[in-house]
């Protein structure tokens, strides 16, 4: 999976909206039919390799590169842990598979993949519909730990085109929090047979161009065809 990596304040918010968009995932199964297929990843292999600026995945077929002034890594990190993040447990059957940051503004994104039922139909309009159904329970959690005074401006949800993905959309919100004005997305995609989620946050510090630098790494994102 990949994940975007955010300060402690903000953990239970992204933690709580991963659920959610999980819950809304595996809910096609159970509306299809499919509510005994249990998949998890296959964590006897590892999830890819690093050379230079570009990630290829090895668990999942998929690569993407990396400005020179952000890092990624495919352990989790232990800076994570002073910024409140658990770290996977041995249990874990779900991990996520890049790790991806501004070392020095500490914007993050986050890969993650898991198998697909192949007796689930996906459509560009099923994947938007799902994709906007994290909304509200995203409010609901702004709301419950920071309460009235913060205010969150949520983007439409939108196609977006990544390579070697038939079906992808993504959703947004602008808020500030602690002075520090942020957007935090999800993205949600399927390319037969996986489904593909993309967490991000983007923190807005000066002179930083970490927006157009999450544009080039979904543009280098690509999912490749088995041979």
């Amino acid at each position: 999976m990949v994940w975007i990596l955010l300060p402690k304040f903000e953990k239970e918010v992204n933690n709580t909206l991963k659920r959610k968009l999980l819950f809304i995932f595996l809910s096609i199964f159970v509306l299809s039919g499919c509510a005994s297929v249990t998949i998890h990843d296959d964590l006897k292999l590892p999830p890819g390799r690093i050379e230079g600026n570009q990630f290829t995945g090895i668990r999942y077929p998929f690569k993407v590169s990396i400005p020179p002034h952000w890092k990624m890594v495919t352990e989790f990190p232990g800076f994570l842990k002073d910024l409140g993040y658990d770290e996977p447990g041995a249990s874990d059957n779900e991990v996520t598979e890049l790790y991806i940051f501004n070392p020095t503004t500490q914007s993050t994104i986050q890969i993650d993949f898991t198998p697909a039922s192949r007796k689930v139909k996906f459509s560009q309009e099923k994947i938007e519909r799902f994709a906007t159904a994290a909304t509200g329970s995203f409010k609901e959690e702004l709301l419950k730990d920071y309460g009235k005074d913060i205010q969150a401006d949520i983007g439409p949800t939108e196609p977006i085109v990544l390579k070697g993905v038939p079906f992808a959309a993504k959703k947004y919100a602008i808020y500030t929090l602690k002075g520090v004005k942020r957007e935090q997305g999800w993205i949600y995609g399927f390319t037969e047979p996986y489904q593909l989620f993309i967490f991000y946050v983007i923190l807005e510090r000066e002179g930083s161009m970490d927006r157009e630098d999450l544009k080039k790494v979904l543009d280098s994102f690509e999912v490749l065809t088995k041979k």
